[in-house]
């Protein structure tokens, strides 16, 4: 009774997080976030695009979770930097960082868990990140057999 609860309050808290997914430019191109703070607080490094057409944000302000798709330059080893010094400062409590050609950080803060995969050496030169944001205790169940 108490997961089928849980389950039907994540659900409407997700359907009701559509109101407010961010939709492409009419143009396509990346853009440099809108004055709409779709994302609160969550700090970019300098100069980043958001990929509208690959990303998915539910929500907004603080309360938002989804993958926001970025470019954020050329510069991948700044960019890492970025994440790794920034985000303790607001709060998240940095768990894994895995340096390479792909990197990954993986951060918690409070009910909260945010993934940043980097991805360096696009066709452009520029460096991908995609920011996942999302619940930390959310409910999954396993699928149930027919």
């Amino acid at each position: 009774m108490i997961k089928n609860l849980l389950a039907l309050s994540l659900a409407a808290t997700l359907l009701g997080g559509c109101a407010g997914v961010a939709t492409s430019p009419a143009d396509g191109n990346s853009q440099s976030l809108p004055s709409v703070d779709l994302l609160g607080k969550t700090q970019l490094p300098p100069g980043t695009k958001v990929i509208y057409e690959q990303s998915l944000i539910m929500g907004s302000g603080d309360n938002w979770m989804g993958r926001v798709m970025l470019d954020v330059g050329k510069d991948a080893m700044a960019a890492y930097s970025f994440f790794i010094d920034q985000y303790p400062q607001q709060g998240w409590a940095l768990l894994t960082a895995i340096r390479g050609k792909t990197s990954l950080l993986v951060f918690t803060k409070q009910d909260r868990s945010a993934t940043v995969e980097m991805s360096e050496g696009s066709l452009l030169g520029s460096t991908l990140v995609t920011l996942t944001v999302t619940p930390k205790n959310a409910v999954v169940s396993a699928p149930k057999k027919p």
